[in-house]
């Protein structure tokens, strides 16, 4: 029997920030363990916390760039559990009244795995937030069998929570939503959301039920989750361990449990955990804050969103809402591409399926961004004006862009004209399409009787002859004009 699955995500971000939530210490990665502590993140007695302001305009400005709202006042909550990774017993945080609320991630349907794009069970999906809120950030625990090592220069980092509604039925949605949102938070400058730099973590909420009609079934909590694959093959693994003991009449209990990525299986850590284990109160030592006057600051900072950006490719210059999806979703890619598309003497389709279709592919052969492209913007659009005008076909144009990104201080028109592609001219056209008529007879008629897709069987004889110094686009223009 199949079931239903339900999943719900809470994905803990670190926010771009210089300094950690609550001091001036320093945030960082692969420093020397231990170095970047004081007496707030360590915990020590009489120390007390300071807000970091940047921290907070970059989780509203997070909010606003996945259309949340944000309640008036907003306050800081005290989350009680003795870990050592917490140096002080506990973490402070948000529970009633935190940063953001609502909003939704969109899922963009070229984020799915490879094989699931073909026949994506519910695109164009948006995913609705319950909430954003500010905490800080634990240190970091290594076990080593039967010791654990902590450095603390992770303790107190600016980290965003934020929580999503049970909408994702599959490890493949969840996939495609983790990618999408982190393309948001990056593109907005909130956080590089670098899972191998554990700036982008993840818990994941499983149930299963048998019909839709039946309550939501006992959730599973995912722990541990490391990488956005990791995900998906634990909320897989897990569906099928759910299934396999409602099928043997056994029912799940709310429970914690690990992921371990080396077995590729989950292992209880603990039962029935809820909001009240915790012990949450308001924190004494930091003060609500009003969040009007801080919207009214990062309000101009938010940026175009890659759906945004997508819809006006889409409007703006014609092309499919795949390309612009794709166009829309990095950032230099998409400076490029709008420097190429600039071009007046260019299309904007054109313009796009040269990029993605040609520069690309050369570029990702020599293991090289498009931000590092040797060829700039300006050079390429120059280099598809003489396709635009006749005097190349699109197969030289390649040739030509292949040289010129070993050479890349040479003009287009020059290296095409050193390799042989000068265009043939008007006279000598039409002798070869007068040549290719007469040297096939059959298909000519064939042409005159209707099937008028032989046309391109002449436009490549005509190329043959003029030794791809042809236009193809003018020969088929001359080839109809005389058949048709």
């Amino acid at each position: 029997m199949s079931f239903l699955v339900t999943i719900g995500l809470e994905v803990h971000c670190q926010v771009k920030t210089n300094t950690k939530m609550f001091c001036a210490c320093e945030t960082s990665f692969a420093d020397e363990p231990n170095t970047h502590t004081c007496p707030v993140c360590l915990g020590l007695p009489g120390a007390l916390p300071v807000l970091n302001r940047h921290a907070i305009e970059k989780t509203l400005l997070a909010g606003l760039q996945l259309d949340c709202g944000s309640p008036e006042v907003s306050k800081w909550d005290r989350k009680n559990y003795f870990y050592p990774d917490m140096p002080k017993n506990y973490q402070t945080t948000q529970l009633d009244l935190p940063l953001c609320l609502g909003g939704e991630v969109p899922v963009y349907d070229f984020n799915y795995p490879t094989e699931v794009k073909k026949n994506i069970p519910r695109p164009g999906l948006k995913v609705r937030l319950n909430r954003i809120h500010l905490e800080e950030d634990v240190a970091k625990s290594t076990h080593l069998g039967s010791s654990s090592i902590i450095d603390y220069n992770r303790a107190g980092t600016p980290l965003m929570e934020i929580v999503t509604e049970p909408d994702i039925e599959s490890s493949a949605e969840a996939f495609a939503f983790l990618r999408s949102l982190q393309m948001i938070l990056q593109q907005a400058g909130v956080s590089d959301a670098d899972m191998e730099k554990g700036q982008l973590r993840c818990d994941v909420n499983i149930s299963i039920r048998r019909r839709e009609s039946d309550p939501y079934g006992n959730r599973i909590e995912l722990k541990n989750l490391n990488s956005i694959s990791a995900v998906r093959r634990a909320i897989d693994y897990e569906i099928e361990r759910q299934s396999e003991d409602l099928e043997a009449g056994v029912e799940q209990i709310q429970s914690t449990r690990r992921w371990d990525d080396d077995r590729g299986e989950s292992q209880l850590l603990r039962t029935k955990e809820d909001a009240h284990d915790y012990r949450y109160f308001p924190c004494p030592d930091l003060l609500p804050i009003h969040t009007g006057p801080l919207l009214d600051a990062v309000r101009p900072l938010t940026t175009e969103r890659p759906h945004d950006r997508a819809e006006r490719y889409e409007n703006d210059y014609r092309i499919t809402a795949y390309d612009a999806s794709v166009l829309a979703s990095d950032v230099p890619l998409a400076t490029y591409f709008e420097t190429l598309a600039a071009n007046e003497k260019v299309p904007g389709k054109k313009a796009a399926n040269f990029l993605l279709n040609v520069l690309l592919g050369l570029l990702n052969e020599r293991e090289t961004a498009i931000d590092a492209s040797p060829v700039s913007a300006e050079k390429t659009g120059s280099l598809l004006e003489l396709v635009e005008s006749g005097q190349l076909a699109l197969n030289q144009a390649k040739e030509v862009l292949l040289k010129l990104l070993e050479e890349p201080g040479r003009d287009p028109a020059e290296v095409a004209k050193a390799m042989g592609f000068e265009p043939a001219d008007a006279g000598e056209l039409e002798a070869f399409c007068d040549q290719a008529i007469e040297a096939n007879p059959k298909q000519v008629a064939e042409i005159q009787s209707g099937n008028e897709k032989l046309v391109n069987f002449l436009t490549g004889q005509v190329m043959k002859l003029s030794k791809g110094k042809a236009n193809p686009k003018q020969v088929t223009e001359i080839l109809r004009s005389k058949l048709l």
